[in-house]
């Protein structure tokens, strides 16, 4: 009934909850004063004196349930920024490559709704849970000074509603494990669907997937129906306990004493006997919803990941020796070996021969190779590559806001340094007229062209002004003069730095420094344009197959 690891998680909360069931504790001992003073009235004489203590109590006991109430905010509060804290700085670690583990959609909904449901289980379960043991002893020793026949019997009773909480609990987890499962699948269909909605409706495939989401809707509405009965069932087997166990506390009241105070004053407590274990029972359900969340969560919280070991590099250059690597099983690079030391290096080849594959693996997306890939004699898989790699691509982000904000976190740096930018690829005319740098960006740069958004892009990334440039099919999907202008900046770029293009298209790589022409995951030619074009394989007749489509096209 308590996850000690999880509860140790996020010790920032334990004082919290310590309070709160000190608070909880206190309006217990108010009620009870308030509850016998109440009875005494009745049962013996009206006193001011004791009216006076009945009013002092029933207000403490307010101020109290106030206080435990703010320590169930603190805690939770703690909870949530913690939590999100950690798994954002564990993503951060982990890299862009927890997507081969982990849908975006299921990150979003643990790290919402999965630990919206742990605030409940530090906030209300956890202090619930120690009330509930603590309230039990307590009424026993006041009610066992009266009638102890009937104090044993209600405390004999209290247990029986835990145990009815042990008895679902593992039924209880397995379903609800398959509750979440379900959850993050039909989380994952809805964000996949809306993102290919203009891909779905050119096709005219949107009546097809949504039929596939309504299956899946079905799916988890049945799976929520058996969480809901299963909830439902174990509410009613421990509200039996909880009347049942009263009744039977009055009874023995009734019988075992003459005294009408003591009948009246067990009477009305004996409820508060069952009352926390009942709610704790309330409080269980939710819990166990949280503590479903949490294994999904400890297992992104807990996976094993190299530490990326900090280097101070003066010359950067890049080498690889017998690379191998595979997404899966079959083998996409076969034992590749390349030198990058200065100037525009270039990487061609047709689709799908490893060209983009290079690139994630210098940025460190993924580090199960073999082989030797190296940044200045380091590992790259055992050191941070991001002080000294900037990667420019078509999946780029532009974030909402206006374009200084996504200019100055490539370096933080004047208004003047961002024009020269701005001015050096060709889109500072444009920019002035939408506003300057105060210019607004939508989320994913929705309201620029392909070409406005690559520029930006390429913008930010030369204020980041880093050793290494890696430029994957950065100019792939963008009008001729985007691309010319990108291409320009590029080659002077590569006067000053390392320049790596993956380039769909060869005419802009024949001024390249080298060139390296992939196929089928091999190396097959490296060399200038000349010396490659002299060859007259692989590279030649990529290139004079575009040229002639390209001329065909003009």
């Amino acid at each position: 009934m308590i996850n000690k690891k999880l509860l140790f998680s996020v010790r920032e909360s334990i004082p919290f909850i310590k309070k709160n069931v000190l608070y909880q504790w206190i309006g217990l001992v108010c009620n009870v004063l308030s509850t016998a003073c109440l009875c005494w009235i009745i049962t013996r004489h009206r006193s001011i004196s004791l009216v006076g203590i009945l009013f002092i109590c029933l207000i403490l006991r307010y101020i109290v349930n106030q206080k435990a109430i703010e320590m169930s905010y603190e805690s939770s509060h703690i909870v949530k920024e913690t939590l999100r804290s950690r798994l954002y700085k564990k993503l951060s670690k982990i890299g862009n490559s927890y997507t081969n583990e982990w849908s975006t959609a299921e990150i979003v909904q643990l790290s919402t709704e999965g630990i919206e449901q742990l605030e409940t289980y530090f906030a209300s379960y956890i202090p619930q849970f120690f009330y509930s043991l603590i309230a039990p002893m307590t009424l026993f020793i006041v009610i066992s000074f009266m009638n102890f026949k009937a104090a044993l019997v209600l405390l004999v009773c209290v247990p029986l509603i835990p145990m009815s909480i042990v008895f679902v609990q593992k039924f209880a987890k397995r379903l609800l494990n398959r509750y979440w499962g379900q959850y993050t699948k039909l989380g994952d269909s809805f964000l996949e669907n809306l993102q290919g909605l203009t891909t779905l409706k050119i096709y005219e495939a949107d009546g097809y997937y949504h039929k596939k989401m309504n299956v899946e809707s079905e799916n988890f509405r049945k799976i929520t129906m058996r969480v809901l009965t299963m909830q439902l069932n174990s509410i009613t087997v421990m509200d039996l306990v909880a009347y049942g166990g009263s009744a039977l506390g009055i009874v023995f009241a009734l019988t075992g004493t003459n005294d009408l105070f003591q009948t009246l004053f067990i009477i009305l407590i004996s409820a508060e006997f069952f009352i926390p274990m009942r709610q704790l029972g309330s409080y269980f359900h939710i819990a166990m919803n949280g503590m479903a969340a949490s294994d999904k969560l400890f297992a992104i919280l807990e996976k094993d990941i190299q530490e990326k070991q900090a280097v101070d590099l003066k010359d950067c250059f890049i080498s690889a020796s017998n690379l191998h690597f595979g997404y899966t099983d079959k083998e996409v690079l076969h034992g590749i070996c390349f030198n990058a030391n200065k100037g525009m290096i270039g990487f061609v080849g047709e689709s799908g021969s490893g060209k983009s594959t290079i690139a994630s693996l210098l940025m460190g997306q993924y580090t199960n190779y073999s082989g030797e890939l190296k940044l200045s004699g380091y590992e790259i898989k055992d050191i941070n590559v991001y002080p000294y790699m900037t990667l420019v691509s078509l999946e780029s982000y532009l974030f909402s806001g206006n374009l200084r904000d996504n200019l100055a976190m490539a370096k933080d740096v004047s208004d003047q340094e961002m024009n020269i930018v701005l001015e050096k690829v060709g889109i500072f005319d444009y920019v002035n007229e939408q506003g300057g740098l105060n210019m607004r960006i939508l989320e994913g740069g929705k309201n620029l062209s392909g070409g406005q958004r690559q520029r930006l892009v390429l913008a930010r990334a030369l204020l980041k002004d880093s050793p290494i440039y890696i430029m994957d099919e950065a100019t792939s999907n963008i009008d001729v003069e985007s691309e010319n202008k990108i291409m320009e900046v590029l080659y002077e770029l590569s006067k000053e730095k390392l320049v790596l293009c993956i380039s769909h298209r060869l005419a802009n790589l024949v001024n390249a420094d080298h060139i390296y022409c992939l196929k089928d995951g091999n190396i097959v030619e490296s060399g200038s344009h000349e010396e490659l074009i002299q060859q007259n394989g692989v590279y030649c007749e990529l290139f004079n197959t575009q040229e002639e489509l390209e001329r065909y096209g003009a």
